[in-house]
């Protein structure tokens, strides 16, 4: 599985978001930043990106994909 791809993916799925993939072939941790996840649990945000991977994680392409979700507003205190 090509970080490319992951990103490709979510971003089709979640357009505005800003997206850092990093892994090593079968096992990812990705950063995702969009305000698409305003109002969203921390369970619904993962559900949204899981939801874009969906065929590579059914399929064993992608084996495990670790999140970190922000809204643009949260991942600016969160850097701070």
């Amino acid at each position: 599985m090509h970080i490319d791809l992951i990103k490709k993916n979510i971003q089709n799925a979640i357009p505005d978001a800003e997206i850092s993939v990093e892994g090593d072939g079968s096992h990812f941790t990705a950063t995702i930043i969009s305000n698409a996840f305003l109002g969203e649990s921390r369970i619904k945000r993962q559900q949204m990106v899981y939801e874009a991977v969906k065929k590579e994680l059914l399929d064993g392409t992608l084996h495990a994909l670790s999140l970190k979700t922000f809204t643009k507003e949260e991942y600016a205190k969160w850097t701070n």
